[in-house]
Protein backbone atom coordinates (compact mmCIF):
# COMPACT_ATOMS: atom_id res chain seq x y z
CA UNK A 1 0.00 0.00 0.00
CA UNK A 2 1.55 3.36 -1.02
CA UNK A 3 1.77 6.05 1.61
CA UNK A 4 -0.76 8.89 1.83
CA UNK A 5 0.57 12.01 0.10
CA UNK A 6 -2.35 14.32 0.93
CA UNK A 7 -5.36 14.32 3.23
CA UNK A 8 -8.36 16.61 2.91
CA UNK A 9 -11.87 16.69 1.49
CA UNK A 10 -13.81 17.13 -1.74
CA UNK A 11 -16.21 20.06 -1.69
CA UNK A 12 -19.23 18.91 -3.73
CA UNK A 13 -21.80 21.69 -3.29
CA UNK A 14 -22.89 21.40 0.33
CA UNK A 15 -21.59 17.82 0.48
CA UNK A 16 -18.13 17.22 1.97
CA UNK A 17 -16.25 14.01 1.17
CA UNK A 18 -13.25 13.29 3.43
CA UNK A 19 -10.53 11.58 1.33
CA UNK A 20 -6.92 10.43 1.27
CA UNK A 21 -4.77 10.79 -1.86
CA UNK A 22 -2.36 8.12 -3.16
CA UNK A 23 -0.08 8.04 -6.20
CA UNK A 24 -1.76 6.01 -8.96
CA UNK A 25 1.37 5.33 -11.00
CA UNK A 26 5.02 4.43 -10.50
CA UNK A 27 7.92 4.19 -12.93
CA UNK A 28 9.60 0.78 -13.21
CA UNK A 29 12.87 1.65 -14.91
CA UNK A 30 16.18 0.14 -13.74
CA UNK A 31 17.72 2.46 -11.13
CA UNK A 32 21.34 3.30 -11.95
CA UNK A 33 23.77 5.25 -9.75
CA UNK A 34 26.77 7.38 -10.57
CA UNK A 35 29.92 5.48 -9.58
CA UNK A 36 33.69 5.77 -9.94
CA UNK A 37 34.51 3.74 -13.08
CA UNK A 38 37.81 2.40 -11.73
CA UNK A 39 36.61 0.94 -8.42
CA UNK A 40 32.77 1.19 -8.44
CA UNK A 41 32.61 3.58 -5.49
CA UNK A 42 29.41 5.64 -5.27
CA UNK A 43 29.64 9.30 -6.23
CA UNK A 44 28.12 11.45 -3.48
CA UNK A 45 27.21 15.11 -3.62
CA UNK A 46 27.73 17.39 -0.64
CA UNK A 47 25.38 20.28 0.12
CA UNK A 48 27.81 23.18 0.33
CA UNK A 49 26.74 26.76 1.18
CA UNK A 50 28.33 29.09 -1.38
CA UNK A 51 28.76 31.85 1.22
CA UNK A 52 30.63 30.10 4.04
CA UNK A 53 31.79 26.94 2.22
CA UNK A 54 30.33 24.70 4.94
CA UNK A 55 28.32 21.50 4.35
CA UNK A 56 24.64 22.04 5.29
CA UNK A 57 22.53 19.26 6.91
CA UNK A 58 19.04 18.62 5.51
CA UNK A 59 17.37 20.05 8.64
CA UNK A 60 18.86 23.49 7.90
CA UNK A 61 17.83 23.61 4.25
CA UNK A 62 14.89 25.86 3.30
CA UNK A 63 13.40 27.16 0.07
CA UNK A 64 14.30 30.59 -1.25
CA UNK A 65 13.36 33.08 -3.94
CA UNK A 66 15.98 35.39 -5.47
CA UNK A 67 14.89 38.98 -6.04
CA UNK A 68 15.99 40.97 -9.13
CA UNK A 69 18.58 42.84 -7.03
CA UNK A 70 20.21 39.57 -5.97
CA UNK A 71 18.82 39.37 -2.43
CA UNK A 72 17.22 36.08 -1.39
CA UNK A 73 13.93 35.68 0.46
CA UNK A 74 13.98 32.56 2.66
CA UNK A 75 10.68 30.66 2.88
CA UNK A 76 10.16 28.13 5.66
CA UNK A 77 7.78 25.16 5.69
CA UNK A 78 5.52 27.19 8.00
CA UNK A 79 5.36 30.04 5.45
CA UNK A 80 4.24 27.64 2.73
CA UNK A 81 1.77 25.83 4.99
CA UNK A 82 0.10 29.09 6.05
CA UNK A 83 -0.77 30.28 2.52
CA UNK A 84 -4.44 31.41 2.47
CA UNK A 85 -5.58 28.80 -0.07
CA UNK A 86 -8.82 26.86 0.26
CA UNK A 87 -7.33 24.27 -2.12
CA UNK A 88 -4.57 23.41 0.37
CA UNK A 89 -7.07 21.35 2.37
CA UNK A 90 -10.05 21.02 0.04
CA UNK A 91 -10.51 19.77 -3.53
CA UNK A 92 -12.93 22.41 -4.76
CA UNK A 93 -15.31 21.42 -7.60
CA UNK A 94 -15.51 24.34 -10.04
CA UNK A 95 -17.69 22.90 -12.82
CA UNK A 96 -18.65 19.74 -14.70
CA UNK A 97 -17.73 19.13 -18.36
CA UNK A 98 -17.66 16.37 -20.97
CA UNK A 99 -14.33 14.54 -20.82
CA UNK A 100 -13.83 15.04 -24.58
CA UNK A 101 -13.54 18.80 -24.05
CA UNK A 102 -10.17 18.45 -22.30
CA UNK A 103 -7.19 17.69 -24.55
CA UNK A 104 -4.83 15.04 -23.05
CA UNK A 105 -1.84 17.40 -23.51
CA UNK A 106 -3.06 19.13 -20.34
CA UNK A 107 -2.76 16.02 -18.14
CA UNK A 108 0.18 15.28 -15.82
CA UNK A 109 0.16 12.87 -12.83
CA UNK A 110 -2.73 10.73 -11.61
CA UNK A 111 -3.83 9.96 -8.04
CA UNK A 112 -6.31 7.54 -6.47
CA UNK A 113 -8.74 8.97 -3.94
CA UNK A 114 -9.83 6.86 -0.97
CA UNK A 115 -12.83 7.65 1.21
CA UNK A 116 -11.70 8.55 4.72
CA UNK A 117 -13.78 7.94 7.84
CA UNK A 118 -17.48 8.71 7.20
CA UNK A 119 -16.79 9.64 3.55
CA UNK A 120 -17.85 6.28 2.07
CA UNK A 121 -21.45 7.18 1.17
CA UNK A 122 -20.84 10.65 -0.36
CA UNK A 123 -17.79 9.19 -2.16
CA UNK A 124 -20.00 6.51 -3.72
CA UNK A 125 -22.63 9.14 -4.55
CA UNK A 126 -20.16 11.24 -6.51
CA UNK A 127 -18.65 8.26 -8.30
CA UNK A 128 -22.04 6.97 -9.43
CA UNK A 129 -23.33 10.43 -10.40
CA UNK A 130 -20.31 11.12 -12.61
CA UNK A 131 -20.59 7.67 -14.13
CA UNK A 132 -24.25 8.05 -15.05
CA UNK A 133 -23.94 11.53 -16.50
CA UNK A 134 -20.69 10.84 -18.36
CA UNK A 135 -19.24 14.06 -16.94
CA UNK A 136 -15.96 14.86 -15.21
CA UNK A 137 -15.44 17.46 -12.49
CA UNK A 138 -12.99 20.31 -13.00
CA UNK A 139 -11.38 21.02 -9.61
CA UNK A 140 -8.58 22.99 -7.96
CA UNK A 141 -6.19 21.45 -5.46
CA UNK A 142 -2.84 22.36 -3.88
CA UNK A 143 -0.38 19.45 -3.90
CA UNK A 144 3.39 19.51 -3.44
CA UNK A 145 3.53 23.26 -2.76
CA UNK A 146 1.63 24.34 -5.86
CA UNK A 147 -2.00 24.85 -6.80
CA UNK A 148 -3.21 23.04 -9.91
CA UNK A 149 -6.26 22.46 -12.00
CA UNK A 150 -7.34 18.82 -12.11
CA UNK A 151 -10.09 16.49 -13.28
CA UNK A 152 -12.05 14.24 -10.97
CA UNK A 153 -13.47 11.17 -12.74
CA UNK A 154 -14.52 7.57 -12.07
CA UNK A 155 -11.87 4.92 -12.70
CA UNK A 156 -13.32 1.49 -12.10
CA UNK A 157 -14.53 1.48 -8.49
CA UNK A 158 -12.54 4.53 -7.39
CA UNK A 159 -12.37 8.26 -8.02
CA UNK A 160 -9.28 9.36 -9.92
CA UNK A 161 -7.67 12.79 -9.58
CA UNK A 162 -6.02 13.71 -12.90
CA UNK A 163 -3.68 16.67 -12.46
CA UNK A 164 -3.60 19.31 -15.21
CA UNK A 165 -1.34 22.11 -16.40
CA UNK A 166 -2.41 25.74 -16.35
CA UNK A 167 -3.14 27.17 -19.84
CA UNK A 168 0.06 29.25 -19.84
CA UNK A 169 2.11 26.10 -19.16
CA UNK A 170 1.15 24.54 -22.52
CA UNK A 171 3.29 25.91 -25.33
CA UNK A 172 1.65 27.12 -28.53
CA UNK A 173 1.98 24.60 -31.37
CA UNK A 174 1.78 26.99 -34.35
CA UNK A 175 5.54 27.30 -34.82
CA UNK A 176 5.93 23.53 -35.29
CA UNK A 177 3.38 23.02 -38.11
CA UNK A 178 4.57 22.41 -41.72
CA UNK A 179 4.66 25.46 -43.99
CA UNK A 180 1.62 26.29 -46.11
CA UNK A 181 3.38 25.33 -49.37
CA UNK A 182 3.52 21.64 -48.35
CA UNK A 183 0.67 19.55 -49.79
CA UNK A 184 -0.29 15.89 -50.06
CA UNK A 185 -2.34 14.20 -52.77
CA UNK A 186 -5.63 12.45 -52.11
CA UNK A 187 -4.10 9.15 -53.31
CA UNK A 188 -1.42 9.44 -50.62
CA UNK A 189 -4.05 10.08 -47.95
CA UNK A 190 -6.02 7.04 -49.18
CA UNK A 191 -2.94 4.81 -48.92
CA UNK A 192 -2.10 6.21 -45.46
CA UNK A 193 -5.66 5.37 -44.38
CA UNK A 194 -5.12 1.80 -45.64
CA UNK A 195 -2.02 1.54 -43.44
CA UNK A 196 -3.97 2.87 -40.46
CA UNK A 197 -6.76 0.36 -41.10
CA UNK A 198 -4.22 -2.48 -41.26
CA UNK A 199 -2.76 -1.66 -37.83
CA UNK A 200 -6.07 -0.81 -36.14
CA UNK A 201 -6.86 -3.13 -33.20
CA UNK A 202 -8.34 -2.91 -29.68
CA UNK A 203 -5.77 -1.45 -27.29
CA UNK A 204 -4.30 -3.84 -24.72
CA UNK A 205 -1.37 -2.35 -22.79
CA UNK A 206 -0.36 -5.87 -21.69
CA UNK A 207 0.75 -6.66 -25.26
CA UNK A 208 3.63 -4.18 -25.03
CA UNK A 209 6.86 -4.55 -23.04
CA UNK A 210 9.77 -2.31 -22.09
CA UNK A 211 12.48 -3.96 -24.21
CA UNK A 212 15.14 -1.50 -23.07
CA UNK A 213 14.57 -2.41 -19.42
CA UNK A 214 14.61 -6.14 -20.20
CA UNK A 215 17.87 -5.85 -22.16
CA UNK A 216 19.48 -3.78 -19.38
CA UNK A 217 18.43 -6.31 -16.73
CA UNK A 218 20.00 -9.11 -18.80
CA UNK A 219 23.28 -7.19 -18.98
CA UNK A 220 23.26 -6.64 -15.17
CA UNK A 221 22.48 -10.32 -14.49
CA UNK A 222 25.28 -11.47 -16.81
CA UNK A 223 27.84 -9.18 -15.15
CA UNK A 224 26.72 -10.22 -11.66
CA UNK A 225 27.18 -13.90 -12.59
CA UNK A 226 30.53 -13.27 -14.25
CA UNK A 227 29.25 -14.29 -17.64
CA UNK A 228 30.29 -12.46 -20.81
CA UNK A 229 27.72 -9.97 -22.02
CA UNK A 230 26.10 -10.98 -25.29
CA UNK A 231 26.88 -8.41 -27.92
CA UNK A 232 23.82 -8.37 -30.13
CA UNK A 233 23.04 -5.58 -32.52
CA UNK A 234 19.50 -4.25 -32.45
CA UNK A 235 17.56 -5.39 -35.53
CA UNK A 236 17.27 -2.61 -38.06
CA UNK A 237 14.34 -2.83 -40.48
CA UNK A 238 15.42 -2.92 -44.13
CA UNK A 239 13.57 0.14 -45.37
CA UNK A 240 15.78 0.89 -48.36
CA UNK A 241 15.85 4.31 -49.91
CA UNK A 242 12.33 5.32 -50.87
CA UNK A 243 12.02 8.77 -52.38
CA UNK A 244 8.39 8.52 -53.51
CA UNK A 245 5.92 8.95 -50.63
CA UNK A 246 3.27 6.80 -52.34
CA UNK A 247 5.72 3.93 -52.77
CA UNK A 248 6.76 4.21 -49.11
CA UNK A 249 3.11 3.95 -48.08
CA UNK A 250 2.55 0.92 -50.34
CA UNK A 251 5.53 -0.83 -48.77
CA UNK A 252 4.31 0.06 -45.28
CA UNK A 253 0.91 -1.53 -45.95
CA UNK A 254 2.53 -4.61 -47.49
CA UNK A 255 4.94 -5.04 -44.54
CA UNK A 256 2.16 -4.61 -41.98
CA UNK A 257 -0.02 -7.19 -43.71
CA UNK A 258 2.89 -9.59 -44.11
CA UNK A 259 3.49 -9.45 -40.35
CA UNK A 260 -0.14 -10.45 -39.86
CA UNK A 261 -0.02 -13.13 -42.55
CA UNK A 262 -2.45 -11.25 -44.76
CA UNK A 263 -2.43 -10.36 -48.44
CA UNK A 264 -1.49 -6.77 -49.28
CA UNK A 265 -3.49 -6.70 -52.52
CA UNK A 266 -6.96 -6.13 -50.97
CA UNK A 267 -5.73 -2.88 -49.44
CA UNK A 268 -4.44 -1.68 -52.81
CA UNK A 269 -7.71 -2.66 -54.52
CA UNK A 270 -9.69 -0.96 -51.77
CA UNK A 271 -7.66 2.23 -52.21
CA UNK A 272 -8.17 2.14 -56.01
CA UNK A 273 -11.90 1.47 -55.67
CA UNK A 274 -12.27 4.29 -53.14
CA UNK A 275 -10.45 6.66 -55.46
CA UNK A 276 -12.64 5.65 -58.43
CA UNK A 277 -15.83 6.03 -56.40
CA UNK A 278 -14.81 9.48 -55.20
CA UNK A 279 -13.90 10.57 -58.74
CA UNK A 280 -17.19 9.23 -60.13
CA UNK A 281 -19.24 10.93 -57.42
CA UNK A 282 -17.61 14.29 -58.14
CA UNK A 283 -18.57 14.27 -61.87
CA UNK A 284 -21.97 15.67 -62.97
CA UNK A 285 -24.31 13.20 -64.74
CA UNK A 286 -23.87 13.15 -68.55
CA UNK A 287 -26.87 12.74 -70.87
CA UNK A 288 -26.56 10.07 -73.55
CA UNK A 289 -26.22 11.56 -77.04
CA UNK A 290 -28.85 10.62 -79.58
CA UNK A 291 -27.74 8.59 -82.63
CA UNK A 292 -27.47 10.25 -86.07
CA UNK A 293 -30.34 8.11 -87.42
CA UNK A 294 -32.68 9.10 -84.60
CA UNK A 295 -31.70 12.77 -84.90
CA UNK A 296 -32.34 12.76 -88.69
CA UNK A 297 -35.72 11.06 -88.28
CA UNK A 298 -36.80 13.68 -85.73
CA UNK A 299 -35.67 16.50 -88.08
CA UNK A 300 -37.58 15.06 -91.06
CA UNK A 301 -40.71 14.58 -89.02
CA UNK A 302 -40.53 18.18 -87.85
CA UNK A 303 -40.00 19.53 -91.41
CA UNK A 304 -42.84 17.49 -93.07
CA UNK A 305 -45.91 19.66 -93.97
CA UNK A 306 -49.28 18.78 -92.49
CA UNK A 307 -51.73 16.95 -94.90
CA UNK A 308 -54.90 18.74 -95.97
CA UNK A 309 -58.18 17.02 -95.30
CA UNK A 310 -60.59 17.00 -98.26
Amino acid sequence: MPHTIWKGAISFGLVTIPIRVYAATEERGVSLHQVHATDGGRIRYRRICELDGEEVPYRDIAKGYQLPDGDTIVLTDEDLADLPLVSSKTIEVLQFVDAEEIDPINFTRSYYLEADGPGGKPYLLMRESLGRTGKVAVVKVALRNRESLALLRPYGDVLLLQMMLWPDEVRAADAFAPSDDVHVRSQEIDMAESYIDTLTAPFDAGEFTDQYREALEEVIEAKAAGRPVKEEEAPVPDRGEVVDLMEALRRSVADAKARRGEDAEPAARKSTAKKAATKSASKPPVKKAASKKTAAKKTAKKAAPARKTA
